[in-house]
C-alpha cells in the first residue's frame, strides 16, 4: 500500500494550479492532505481521475483556515476527529481505523505566533501522544502522518544555528519528537534513508528558498514499532510543486 501526505496550503489554490496531476500517475492507496483551508462544499471536483472510494473532511470552524482531508481506496471501519485533542475546533485531526491499524492525518499547530500559541502546540503534542499510546495498549498499530511543524535534528533543516530560537526548532519541540521515538515510534524516512542530508519538505516562499533548497523537514510519517516489519519504503516527493510543502510518503503492508 502506498500512503502519501501533503500540506497543500489551500486546496483550492492547488487545484487552480492543476498541481494534483501527479496523483493519477502515482496512484496512492491513501492520500492525506493538511491545511486545506476549505469547507467540504468548497472543495473543487474533480481534483484527479484516480479512483478513491471514499473521502473525509475535517474543516476548521474558522473559515479559510487549517483543516484536513483524506482520500482512500480502503473503506475505513471508523473515522473520528479527536475533538478532545483539537478542542479549539481547528480541523487538525482525522483518525481512521481499519483492521489492527489506526492512521492519523494531522496538521499539528504552529507555535511561532506567540508564547500562548507555543503552549497550545505543546499541549496538543502531549494530548495527542497520550491518545495514540492508549490505542496501542488496545493492540492497535499506529501510523501518524502530516505536518508536525517541527524539524527534529540539525540535519533536518538547512540553517539550524540561525533557527535555534525559532518555534519549529526549539529544544522543547524537538524533545517531544525524542519522546515519541523513545516510546517506540519510528521516523520512517530516517529508518529507510539514515542520515541523508538536504532532504526537506518545506521551503519559505521568500528569497528563492526552494530553488536554493534552503528548507526544513517538518512533514513526517511515523509508525509504531509493531508495524516496522511491514514498512517497505519511505520517500519525499520534492519535485512536486503547488504548495510551500511537498508530499511525503511510505509503502507499507496493511
Amino acid at each position: 500500500m502506498k500512503l502519501v501526505s501533503w500540506n497543500v496550503n489551500g486546496i483550492r489554490a492547488v487545484a487552480n494550479k492543476n498541481a494534483f496531476a501527479w496523483v493519477d500517475e502515482l496512484a496512492p492507496d491513501i492520500l492525506c492532505l493538511q491545511e486545506i483551508k476549505a469547507e467540504a462544499e468548497q472543495i473543487p471536483t474533480p481534483l484527479f481521475s484516480h479512483a478513491f472510494t471514499c473521502n473525509h473532511v475535517n474543516s476548521a470552524s474558522k473559515k479559510g483556515y487549517s483543516g484536513t482531508m483524506s482520500f482512500s481506496t480502503l473503506a475505513f471501519e471508523k473515522t473520528d476527529t479527536a475533538w478532545h485533542i483539537d478542542h479549539t475546533h481547528e480541523g487538525r485531526i482525522l483518525e481512521h481505523h481499519f483492521g489492527d491499524v489506526v492512521l492519523f492525518n494531522v496538521y499539528f499547530p504552529n507555535g511561532q505566533q506567540n508564547e500562548e500559541r507555543l503552549a497550545h502546540k505543546m499541549k496538543f503534542y502531549s494530548d495527542f501522544l497520550a491518545h495514540t499510546e492508549a490505542l496501542r495498549r488496545e493492540g492497535k498499530g499506529i501510523i501518524i502522518c502530516g505536518d508536525v511543524n517541527t524539524a527534529h535534528r540539525e540535519i533536518d533543516l538547512k540553517n539550524p544555528k540561525a533557527n535555534e530560537d525559532t518555534s519549529g526548532f526549539l529544544p522543547i519541540e524537538r524533545a517531544w519528537i525524542d519522546t515519541l521515538l523513545d516510546k517506540g515510534y519510528i521516523d520512517t524516512f530516517r529508518h529507510i534513508h539514515g542520515d541523508i542530508t538536504e532532504a526537506y519538505s518545506w521551503w519559505s516562499y521568500r528569497f528563492g528558498a526552494r530553488e536554493r533548497n534552503v528548507g526544513w523537514r517538518i512533514d513526517y510519517f511515523f509508525i509504531s514499532k509493531e508495524l516496522e516489519p511491514r514498512l517497505k519504503d519511505a520517500f519525499i516527493l520534492n519535485h512536486i510543486e503547488g504548495s510551500d510543502h511537498c508530499p511525503v510518503g511510505i509503502e507499507i503492508d496493511l
